[in-house]
């Protein structure tokens, strides 16, 4: 045995939850990402999924996949830069930049990779990232990958996001990055006040819109326009993976900036282009976010009921305000335990520890969808409160 392998054997945290009956991870769906799914031969409710506006089923966009891969065929076979671009791909990113009210947006394979590549083309040595310490792990990878100073400030702490900007140097380039919707705690950037800050400390500020688009704003266009901030936002990123029912990532700017992008980020121009499939999924996707705004008046309804049940009912949520609903366990085995639990009563949910966020507070993530009901929503807080009772989270 090699010494690389000598260590990678020694990792057995996974088998130890496995001979509890407790590892939650890879479970196989046999059926469409919908308010019910089949897994282990049974239907259980789906409250895990990011589809928000529950359209990855949506036979549209699922005709609309289909005609592109049958005129395009099953790939570009090449990156944008080179041979992978279509014309689809420039009507998405069109679409895309007049949704969000940017000049114009590059389309990227996935969403990971638009973090992953553009921020550490954006600043380098001498500049400064300034980031929320609960971002997702695609800005920590994409920060990780740059030269420049990196900074961390408190989870929506705007005294401590000032006094990392105390710290930069004045005529530097100062680059806060942050989450729109925090992905696991369901709260959201403060924004107005990151903007007050953006412009006192002469910052550049990236959103990431990933659980924001479809959502919040008119028409879902996400959280930036939610506050009316759009124009005070420099760059904006988002995904296709989420309520875009697809698999992909934008980012949306002016156009110098778009410009040096998408001849210098390396996910962009050394990545195969999005699949024909992906893109017209999208844009069918993108089109009825804007025709139909009764699917996010749904999602907000259900979403405003469960989390007056929740916390009627005696769970801890912190402060979301969100679709996403973290029920709070705070203990690693129990997380896993509720988890289990919950599926087999047929509830699925997805357990969060450690890195995905802070020690000691471990959480179940509830989601919901614009097509969810109140009756599968009073189904799931019953068995949950079961679930939470005889493990005595929920007094």
């Amino acid at each position: 045995m090699g010494l690389l392998q000598e260590k990678l054997s020694k990792f057995r945290t996974p088998q130890m939850y496995m001979e509890k009956g407790v590892y939650p991870y890879f479970r196989e769906i046999d059926s469409a990402q919908d308010t019910e799914v089949m897994m282990d031969g049974k239907k259980v409710l789906m409250f895990g999924s990011n589809s928000y506006m529950g359209l990855t089923y949506d036979e549209r966009i699922i005709e609309a996949a289909i005609a592109a891969t049958r005129k395009y065929g099953t790939g570009c076979a090449g990156s944008r830069l080179l041979n992978g671009t279509l014309d689809i791909h420039i009507q998405l990113e069109k679409e895309l930049a007049e949704f969000v009210g940017k000049e114009e947006a590059l389309c990227f394979s996935t969403g990971f990779t638009v973090n992953e590549g553009v921020i550490p083309q954006l600043v380098g040595r001498g500049d400064y990232i300034i980031c929320d310490d609960r971002d997702h792990a695609s800005i920590v990878d994409g920060r990780r990958l740059s030269f420049a100073t990196q900074l961390k400030y408190k989870h929506n702490d705007m005294e401590a996001l000032e006094r990392e900007l105390q710290k930069c140097e004045p005529d530097a380039i100062k680059l806060i990055v942050v989450d729109s919707v925090f992905s696991m705690e369901g709260d959201l950037a403060n924004l107005p006040e990151i903007v007050r800050l953006k412009k006192k400390y002469n910052a550049t500020v990236y959103v990431d819109e990933a659980h924001g688009l479809g959502v919040f704003g008119r028409n879902g266009r996400g959280v930036c326009d939610h506050f009316g901030l759009t124009d005070e936002i420099d760059i904006i990123m988002g995904t296709f993976s989420k309520s875009l029912a697809s698999i992909g990532g934008f980012v949306a700017a002016d156009k110098d900036t778009t410009n040096w992008l998408r001849h210098n980020a390396r996910s962009y121009i050394f990545q195969a282009s999005s699949t024909p499939a992906s893109t017209a999924a999208a844009i069918e996707a993108l089109n009825i976010l804007k025709t139909e705004p009764q699917r996010q008046e749904n999602l907000w309804k259900i979403t405003n009921y469960a989390l007056k049940s929740f916390r009627d009912a005696g769970f801890e949520i912190g402060n979301t305000e969100s679709p996403i609903i973290p029920l709070y366990v705070r203990d690693a085995f129990k997380t896993f335990e509720v988890t289990r639990m919950a599926f087999d009563e047929g509830v699925f949910i997805n357990p969060v520890i450690p890195p995905a966020c802070a020690p000691q507070e471990e959480l179940v993530r509830f989601a919901l969808m614009a097509t969810h009901t109140k009756e599968q929503v009073d189904f799931a807080i019953d068995k949950l409160i079961k679930c939470f009772k005889k493990l005595d989270i929920l007094k």
